[in-house]
């Protein structure tokens, strides 16, 4: 199965890198330090630890509030709500304006169908000579 990317959230005490960048709840660089030491300041100032950089060198964790967490998650929810869906299906559908009335009640049936399961539905009207 392919690797889902981790949802954003506190990362708890199981951190897999030695060496780390950590910023504060304020957004201020504190540096590279060890494991340990991004530990003791979490406990320290009861906050949490949120992973933001994965593939940086070394990883970037941020320490941030529950409340900031919970922001952040709204705010990446809205920011996927708005990105457009690749995944869209457009429908064609293209007849004569001499149709006949019992084939335009089906293509129109057809179209209803089409617009219930969110397609994007492309209608051409072709005029009969």
């Amino acid at each position: 199965a392919p690797k889902r990317k981790a949802a954003f959230g506190s990362v708890g005490r199981k951190i897999p890198h030695r060496i780390l960048h950590l910023i504060n709840h304020d957004g201020e660089s504190l540096g590279s330090m060890h494991r340990a030491e991004a530990l003791r300041l979490m406990d320290q100032h009861d906050l949490k630890l949120v992973l933001l950089r994965e593939k940086a060198d070394p990883p970037v964790y941020r320490l941030m509030t529950g409340q900031q967490i919970h922001e952040e998650q709204l705010r990446r929810a809205e920011k996927k709500k708005a990105s457009p869906k690749p995944w869209v299906v457009q429908k064609e559908l293209s007849f004569s304006s001499a149709i006949a009335k019992n084939d335009l009640d089906t293509k129109t049936k057809q179209i209803a169908q089409w617009i219930e399961k969110k397609y994007h539905v492309k209608v051409t009207i072709r005029q009969a000579k």
